[in-house]
């Protein structure tokens, strides 16, 4: 049996014309979808031949189809990290970077997604060791102070050296695919996708010499709170748990964690000028 996995918009109204288009479609090619929990309640679905509903989000699908902005498109890439299934993603959020179709192109997009008809864009990514646990992130982590409290104060160390200890109100670590989002923000450098290695940037240092950096892949790269407050910890724009005063967390670059299905033509730097000239135009 062919099946896809399908994860929409937080809004679903803003989906709704799409997912019964795309249950048409991939009724008429033989495919199956499956829609979780969260899914089936948001849409207030029932079981039809063809629509898997309530169903576990498992490995052995052949595609994870996105209707939705980034924010939906990292779920799903989290949600098959380091299982080589690719996320097909359509752009129905205010940016949407990760998407590789626009929904006026969207009976195009079903019917490449339905086929086959695409490339694959593999995504690095980093691995946490957190208090809480390990986790993994597929664009950031960030780290920043709870509000209404005091400014933090933060410091990094790459394989033991530290790089930069800083009064500020955060910092973000970003993957090359995570870099124009908030560190983009932080006035941190874009890095293209294909570029391995992270960036370090600071949420409103309060300092006229804090820096980006660019870490290379090898380097591990470990992160304190010397600030007198715990500090939360937020995962691809997730909470993730918190970090306690004089406490710190590692971080390291791994290759291959995410899979994301692109049409033909649409390269990152098409990406950078229709997404980011078109906001500022």
């Amino acid at each position: 049996m062919r099946e896809i996995t399908v994860f929409t918009h937080r809004r679903p109204a803003d989906t709704r014309d799409a997912l019964q288009a795309l249950a048409r479609a991939a009724h008429a090619a033989g495919v199956t979808l499956r829609l979780d929990e969260e899914e089936t309640g948001k849409h207030n679905l029932r079981g039809v031949p063809g629509v898997v509903v309530d169903a576990e989000v498992k490995e052995q699908v052949e595609l994870c189809m996105v209707l939705g902005g980034d924010g939906t498109i990292l779920r799903a890439l989290q949600s098959y990290a380091g299982t080589g299934v690719p996320v097909f993603a359509i752009n129905f959020g205010e940016i949407g970077f990760l998407a590789t179709a626009e929904p006026q192109h969207i009976e195009d997009a079903f019917r490449r997604a339905l086929t086959g008809d695409f490339e694959l864009l593999r995504l690095p990514g980093m691995v946490l060791d957190l208090p809480a646990g390990r986790q993994t992130a597929i664009n950031d982590v960030a780290i920043h102070r709870k509000v209404g409290e005091r400014v933090a104060h933060l410091a990094y160390a790459l394989d033991g050296e530290v790089a930069g200890s800083v009064r500020c109100d955060g910092l973000v670590v970003a993957t090359p695919a995570g870099s124009t989002g908030y560190n983009l923000a932080n006035g941190g450098p874009v890095m293209a996708w294909g570029v391995k290695g992270f960036v370090v940037s600071f949420i409103a240092p309060h300092s006229m010499t804090a820096r980006a950096l660019v870490v290379a892949p090898e380097d591990r790269l470990t992160i304190f709170n010397r600030s007198a407050e715990p500090l939360d910890v937020a995962i691809d724009g997730r909470p993730a748990g918190t970090i306690a005063a004089g406490e710190e967390i590692q971080a390291r670059f791994v290759n291959d964690v995410g899979t994301l299905a692109q049409l033909p033509g649409s390269s990152f730097y098409r990406r950078l000028r229709e997404k980011f000239g078109r906001l500022a135009s």
